[in-house]
This record gives C-alpha cells, sequence and structure tokens, in this order.
C-alpha cells in the first residue's frame, strides 16, 4: 500500500501522439512523439504487437509525465502509456480521455 501523499506525486497528463514509428530490431517497441501543452517528447511502448503507428498518431492518452527517463533500445523514454491489459497480456487498451481536452492536462 501507497500513502495518499505518495501517490500524489505520480504526475498524470493528456498527451497527444504527434509521431509513431516501429524500432528496428525490436519486434514489440515502438518509438512514439507525443505532445503535452507546449512540451513534446519522446517514449518508447512495448505495444507494437497490439497497434501499428499508423493507429496512434491523433489519439489523446494519459501518461506518467514525471518518471525518471530510461533506455530502452537507445532510446530515452520520457514518460509512460497508461493501459489496462489482461493477464496474459493479449489485450492491451489505452487509458484516454472520454472527450478532446487540451494538451498537458492534469489527470485528477
Amino acid at each position: 500500500m501507497i500513502s495518499y501523499d505518495e501517490f500524489m506525486k505520480v504526475e498524470l497528463r493528456v498527451a497527444t501522439v504527434v509521431g509513431a514509428e516501429r524500432v528496428e530490431g525490436a519486434a514489440k517497441l515502438l518509438k512514439l512523439r507525443i505532445k503535452m501543452g507546449e512540451e513534446e517528447r519522446t517514449l518508447a511502448a512495448g505495444i507494437a504487437q497490439h497497434y501499428s503507428p499508423e493507429e496512434l498518431v491523433g489519439r489523446q492518452l494519459i501518461v506518467v509525465a514525471n518518471l525518471e527517463p530510461k533506455k530502452l533500445r537507445g532510446i530515452e523514454s520520457q514518460g509512460m502509456l497508461l493501459a489496462a491489459c489482461t493477464d496474459d497480456e493479449s489485450q492491451i487498451v489505452f487509458v484516454t480521455p472520454e472527450k478532446q481536452i487540451p494538451d498537458g492536462s492534469r489527470v485528477r
């Protein structure tokens, strides 16, 4: 269990995917370019077996914005997408806003 105060440290933001591409030599990895308000970031996400790059461009997603960057296959991932998945990871579904909302909006 974590405390409420610990949970409040997690910064969830709305972001729009502005670019997406497969990562050469990585069957599961996509490199995404996202826009959160005025800021653009790169994310690496293990979703290539579930989504094509073309399906993602223009979609609004929820991102953990204050996660420490991590290198994956030479890509510095500057956040993490929120998604629900089955126990066997045969299905992945993004957590998304119900309606369009400005990029960078805080999720509370």
